[in-house]
């Protein structure tokens, strides 16, 4: 294995984003054993703690397993990673970033709508106020900034109220995503969905309606438009 050494000023999150480019590009093949704690240390330059560190990362990423007293193993990340791998796919250029993008997108659509259904089932009242109250400030202008935070704000509030603990995290872990991958150019390509107000608030009318069947329409229409200028964009590029 060929890397240079990591900067004196760096600490194990360096460490990790290295060594998930090179887990997740096959320079380290799954199956196979990383070097030891100590020879990483030496051919990264750093202390050995910050080595362990950025192992145990990796284990929680599902990237590798650690066996105390034998070796440490790089695993297939189809098999055992979860969605926090996908900042890291999109880095390393393993996966295009618009192919990382558009799929997102789909994953985001089928949440949010049964997200929207849910909410619209079980909300509470306080719930539903607080999804009127942000599609009514959702920004009339369409400016970039102001439409990035009114839209999570929006979404944050519609899965809350659906009371689904994993979606909450899934979309923790796509804003994430789309934080590293660069979400202005994403809500710029999305514009069609991010900066419609009329549409958020019929979608927020509906759930304090309690009307599941028109809040699940409503918002998959709504991402759909997403969706569809991600396929164009992918077509585009082709």
């Amino acid at each position: 294995m060929d890397l240079a050494p990591i900067p004196r000023t760096a600490v194990s999150d360096t460490i990790f984003v290295r060594l998930v480019e090179e887990i997740l590009t096959g320079r380290l093949p799954a199956g196979e054993p990383l070097p030891s704690e100590r020879e990483l240390s030496l051919t990264l330059q750093v202390n050995r703690h910050a080595v362990r560190e950025a192992l145990k990362r990796l284990q929680q990423a599902g990237l590798v397993r650690i066996s105390h007293g034998g070796k440490t193993r790089v695993l297939d990340w189809r098999e055992s990673a979860g969605l926090d791998a996908l900042t890291g796919l999109a880095l390393a250029g393993v996966i295009p970033a618009r192919q990382i993008i558009g799929d997102v997108a789909v994953m985001r659509r089928s949440i949010a709508a049964d997200a929207a259904r849910l909410c619209a089932r079980s909300a509470s009242a306080q719930q539903r106020s607080v999804i009127t109250a942000a599609a009514k400030a959702y920004p009339v202008s369409g400016e970039l900034d102001l439409v990035i935070d009114a839209d999570l704000t929006f979404w944050i509030a519609v899965i809350d109220g659906s009371g689904n603990i994993a979606y909450r995290l899934a979309l923790n872990t796509l804003v994430a995503a789309y934080d590293e991958i660069g979400r202005e150019a994403i809500y710029a390509l999305g514009a069609a969905e991010f900066a419609d107000r009329s549409a958020h608030i019929d979608l927020a009318a509906a759930i304090a309606a309690a009307d599941e069947a028109a809040a699940y329409r409503l918002a998959e229409e709504l991402l759909t438009r997403f969706v569809a200028a991600c396929q164009a964009d992918t077509e585009g590029e082709g």
